[in-house]
């Protein structure tokens, strides 16, 4: 387990998967906050989070602090996008769907996503398959809370993930992010990321090596 200061990195557990559903929804908003955003604030980690530490809880980190401890960032990943696709359609869509069968009308935020859009995105697991994915099969998530940014702890994230992928015998990873989210684009960028071929000015997506 790495220490910086009271943050802590260490392998999810499945206590932390109500915390991991927090901060995905404190965090998605292009990095900013979703709650109340859409009628259901379980509706964002259903479809970027929560099935990721069901299916692949092995390749899933979180960082927390306190004592108790409590969430507040997380690394999770897929090292088989092709085998989660085919998962997400047999396995989660039905509980997905019975979790979420419409969309509401519209909050008053009034999200250029829309709840409909994020639903439709619920339902589309194939919207995973991109055409990169022969040369960069594994995929992941990363969000921090505010007071847990700047602190190198999103950077030792993404290292701990390509380690276990590496080790795990995946050669590189992919991931989208939210176009307007522009201090995201920078912190892929100094990793050491590099632009996709499919990737476009309103969809960014990014790659990279595990070793």
């Amino acid at each position: 387990m790495n220490d910086d200061g009271d943050f802590r990195i260490r392998p999810y557990r499945p206590d932390d998967r109500d915390g991991v559903a927090h901060v995905c929804l404190l965090t998605a908003r292009a990095g900013g906050d979703a709650t109340g955003v859409y009628s259901d604030d379980s509706l964002m980690p259903d479809v970027y989070a929560l099935p990721y530490v069901d299916r692949a809880p092995e390749f899933a980190w979180v960082v927390v602090t306190g004592s108790p401890e409590r969430v507040v960032g997380y690394v999770i990943g897929v090292p088989d996008t092709a085998e989660f696709i085919d998962w997400w359609g047999s396995e989660y869509l039905p509980v997905f769907d019975a979790r979420h069968p419409e969309a509401a009308p519209p909050t008053e935020a009034n999200p250029a996503y829309s709840e409909a859009s994020l639903i439709a995105d619920g339902r589309n697991p194939e919207r995973m398959r991109i055409p990169e994915l022969a040369d960069y099969p594994a995929h992941l998530h990363i969000d921090l809370l505010p007071e847990a940014q700047r602190r190198g702890l999103g950077r030792r994230l993404v290292d701990t993930l390509r380690a276990a992928l590496a080790e795990a015998g995946v050669s590189a990873l992919h991931l989208g992010y939210a176009a307007e989210n522009e201090n995201a684009g920078a912190f892929y960028a100094r990793l050491g990321f590099h632009p996709l071929p499919s990737s476009t000015e309103t969809a960014p997506r990014v790659g990279i090596a595990t070793a």
